[in-house]
């Protein structure tokens, strides 16, 4: 501390008043800014009260995908939204799989949930699941949100679409190594973002988080490519008796519509809708969750009184 000096002094003819010095105060730190909690995993989501509606999303991802869709129809309808077996949540498996496999345990669910039968909208792997259970007689609505499955097999597109995803085998490898909390990072999740939306910066930050995790904690990734190379293609799609809703993402980076959208504009009935939605990617729940919940509630409302969605 410096010394004290008297107050005042002479100085000539004049007065000088020296003021003790003080020593300043700490400046007051700044509040920090308070740090999102990471998503955890879910085995469903199960909310709202109404018709019983079924989510089921893509291959790698889980049902967080669905969150912002689940609460928007969750005012009309009882919603669950299941991690497929093998993905991040789900029940633990072994050995290959495939769309059958998936599909019979998710019929084992909306058995115990006392479900006959249910309005089903699916992403991508859960468009190809939902079709499969809709010729079960498990549907009574069907929404294809970006489907899958659109391909022969064998065929060069399967052969394609099966590199697609082999090629991503390495990298979640050696992201499992480095970590969940270094592979989370603005520049991961805007990549991410950018195979599963069309504007990556639409997607909130916890939900592309919740995407990265997904992948780096999927078990069913090598199973499900090693036993959907061997599974059958789907039957003709023309025979579905359940109303059916395509929704196609005009931005699809991962499946494009031009290639493996083919099967299904050909195949499905003539009912059936045919929807082109502008500006999104490959899993548009993201991006547009009020255009996906209301598309859904369109075709789910309409199966009521048999009138056809405009």
């Amino acid at each position: 501390m410096p010394t004290e000096e008297p107050l005042t002094r002479p100085s000539g003819t004049r007065r000088v008043t020296t003021l003790p010095v003080r020593r300043a105060p700490d400046p007051t730190p700044k509040p920090k800014r308070p740090v999102a909690a990471r998503p955890q995993p879910i085995a469903a989501l199960h909310l709202g009260s109404g018709d019983p509606l079924l989510l089921l999303h893509g291959f790698l991802l889980s049902p967080h995908c669905w969150e912002q869709v689940a609460v928007r129809m969750a005012a009309r309808c009882e919603v669950f939204a299941p991690a497929l077996p093998g993905h991040w949540g789900g029940k633990p498996t072994t050995g290959p799989l495939d769309v059958g496999k998936l599909a019979d345990e998710i019929e084992r669910m909306l058995d115990e949930k006392g479900w006959r039968t249910c309005h089903i909208a699916g992403n991508s792997l859960g468009g190809w699941i939902g079709a499969e259970l809709a010729r079960r007689g498990r549907a009574r609505t069907l929404t294809l949100i970006a489907p899958a499955g659109g391909w022969g097999s064998p065929s060069l597109t399967q052969f394609r679409v099966g590199l697609k995803f082999l090629a991503l085998v390495p990298l979640a490898e050696a992201g499992k190594r480095i970590g969940v909390r270094p592979m989370d990072n603005p520049v991961v999740r805007r990549l991410a973002g950018y195979a599963l939306a069309k504007h990556p910066g639409r997607i909130a930050d916890r939900d592309s988080s919740a995407a990265v995790q997904a992948v780096l904690q999927c078990a069913a990734m090598v199973p499900l490519l090693l036993g959907g190379a061997r599974h059958p293609a789907q039957p003709d799609l023309s025979t579905l008796t359940t109303p059916v809703r395509l929704l196609l993402a005009e931005y699809d980076r991962v499946i494009p519509n031009r290639v493996y959208a083919r099967r299904y504009l050909a195949e499905l009935p003539d009912s059936a809708d045919r929807i082109l939605v502008n500006g999104v990617g490959h899993v548009p729940m993201l991006e547009a969750p009020d255009r996906i919940a209301t598309l859904i509630a369109e075709h789910v409302y309409a199966s009521r009184s048999r009138l056809k969605a405009l």
